[in-house]
């Protein structure tokens, strides 16, 4: 393990923490800022879009396309973030995969409540079928509130007997409104983004009132996954999210789906944005890469 990267990202991420409560205003501006740090590898092509009547982004590897999309679904617990502040995550992946990425710009809380975010996750996933491409040509992948989405849009696909997407591949993914993995209390102190009181501000903005316990906030807990297609988790050691992504593998093998748990020591929420400064991130965006190019046709 990279330690003295890894010391020093720790130590940076500590400074940039806030003095004081934020508006949402605030916060939106300052995860922007902060996102737009992280490396974006030289040569991918970006062009503004739009797909299930939202905003979004495509973005094309600079050159020898292979066939398939990666529909994208950026982090933000639900209530900041777009594209632009994913472009390290979904420029790394177009870059080791050369598979062109469509970002979506879904709706955020707390102007638009659950499900707005997923109702835009679906409409853009319809329309990339209604085009001609092929389910088996697409893969979900999402980071944060994005990996809870690519799990929610695949519950919702499948009720509406739409096929599934080839794979889904999720970074840190937020997969339990009810909290209650034993992650969310052991990792508080070295989970240098969250705690459960942090959680609980953004989580009245997305449920506005409406109740944890369902399957579409809280997949981890109370999903049925069955007919899902095989996943890939990534989450770190020190997060406190890091039992959403265990216990959502633990339903995946009981529902017979193919998933793998990649877990890394003594790393923090998302690390995969940090590519080009921590090896970590770096080394897990191959195998990322590596599973999307497997599970497309």
């Amino acid at each position: 393990m990279s330690r003295e990267q890894r010391k020093i990202l720790e130590e940076m991420l500590r400074r940039s923490e806030p003095a004081k409560p934020q508006s949402i205003e605030e916060m939106r501006a300052n995860f922007a800022a902060m996102m737009a740090t992280m490396l974006v590898p030289a040569g991918v092509r970006t062009t503004p879009a739009t797909i299930g009547n939202r905003p979004g982004v495509i973005v094309d590897p600079a050159q020898d396309a292979r066939p398939g999309i990666i529909l994208y679904f950026h982090g933000g617990s639900y209530i900041m973030g777009s594209p632009y502040t994913a472009m390290s995550l979904t420029a790394n992946l177009v870059n080791r995969t050369r598979i062109q990425s469509v970002s979506l710009d879904y709706r955020l809380a707390p102007e638009h409540p659950f499900p707005a975010a997923i109702m835009d996750a679906l409409a853009a996933y319809q329309e990339l079928l209604d085009n001609g491409t092929q389910a088996t040509s697409i893969a979900f992948a999402g980071d944060s509130a994005g990996g809870g989405i690519a799990v929610s849009t695949c519950l919702m696909a499948r009720d509406a007997g739409l096929p599934m997407p080839a794979a889904v591949v999720m970074f840190s993914a937020g997969l339990d409104k009810t909290h209650s993995g034993a992650s969310m209390d052991s990792k508080v102190g070295l989970d240098p983004f969250f705690t459960r009181e942090s959680f609980s501000m953004t989580d009245v903005m997305y449920l506005a009132g409406q109740d944890p316990n369902h399957e579409l906030v809280s997949p981890a807990r109370f999903a049925d996954l069955t007919g899902f297609p095989p996943l890939l988790l990534q989450v770190g050691t020190n997060e406190v999210l890091l039992d959403d992504s265990t216990q959502l593998a633990d339903r995946a093998r009981a529902a017979g789906v193919d998933v793998i748990l990649d877990v890394i020591a003594d790393v923090p929420h998302v690390f995969q944005a940090f590519a080009g400064i921590l090896d970590e991130a770096d080394q897990a965006l191959d195998r990322a890469a590596l599973f999307i190019s497997q599970h497309l046709r």
